[in-house]
């Protein structure tokens, strides 16, 4: 399976933004999609290599940007002013996720009508708000990501299905953020999962992850469990 990636520009609000595109080259037609939503660093060799992966699938992997083209954080100080400004005012987040699933939509390689997203971390709060404002999407998955309300789609209801993948012991989502979770993800009527991993923290994807003090830290049973159950969650959507 000849996988290739390509960078895919396009612009939001005056920034220039550029996601990458992967799947395989030897498809004879559109692919169904998964968006890969960025952690709060930006979009950066994880989310392209799990684009890759997604790809290997034998789906269309875009792992998107909502900083701006070749805007990253190189520590948790700049990684926190990147994405404060599109976590505090999730209106306009929500505007610039719209305007990527339009992109995406709109690309050859892709079946528009066949769309999901997962993210991770900063990236599973959008795919959450992606669902919560009604995108046209299959489902979207959540890795351990922020799960708080936008404060603007109460009332709305959910058509995309719906799986999210928690660490218990997650300092950045907790047991009491999950049942809030569940309750408004009923509230909306959606089809809904949440997979809570025990003795495990914020970020347990990351290979990079291990600083406990901040809550951060990589485990591979989690994660292996986390991708078994994504495979199968996709398979559903595009069924």
């Amino acid at each position: 399976m000849p996988i290739v990636s390509k960078p895919i520009e396009y612009a939001h609000d005056g920034v220039t933004l550029e996601g990458t595109l992967a799947h395989d080259s030897a498809a004879t037609g559109p692919l169904p999609a998964v968006l890969i939503s960025h952690a709060w660093a930006g979009r950066t060799d994880f989310e392209i290599g799990m684009a890759e992966r997604i790809a290997e699938l034998g789906y269309a992997g875009f792992a998107l940007d909502l900083y701006g083209k070749g805007v990253t954080g190189a520590n948790n100080e700049e990684n926190e002013k990147l994405m404060t400004p599109l976590a505090s005012n999730r209106p306009f987040l929500q505007d610039r996720l719209a305007k990527v699933v339009d992109v995406v939509k709109s690309l050859p390689e892709v079946d528009g009508s066949k769309i999901t997203a997962i993210g991770f971390c900063f990236g599973g709060l959008c795919v959450l708000d992606l669902a919560r404002m009604g995108a046209d999407l299959k489902g979207v998955a959540a890795f351990h990501g922020i799960l708080a309300a936008p404060g603007n789609t109460e009332g709305n209801k959910i058509s995309a299905k719906i799986a999210v993948y928690h660490g218990w012991d997650d300092p950045m989502a907790t047991p009491a953020d999950h049942n809030a979770l569940a309750e408004e993800l009923t509230r909306a009527d959606a089809d809904w999962q949440i997979h809570a991993y025990g003795g495990v923290m914020h970020a347990f994807t990351n290979p990079q992850a291990n600083d406990p003090d901040f809550g951060t830290v990589f485990n591979q049973n989690a994660a292996n469990r986390s991708w078994a159950s994504l495979t199968s969650f996709l398979g559903e959507c595009f069924a």
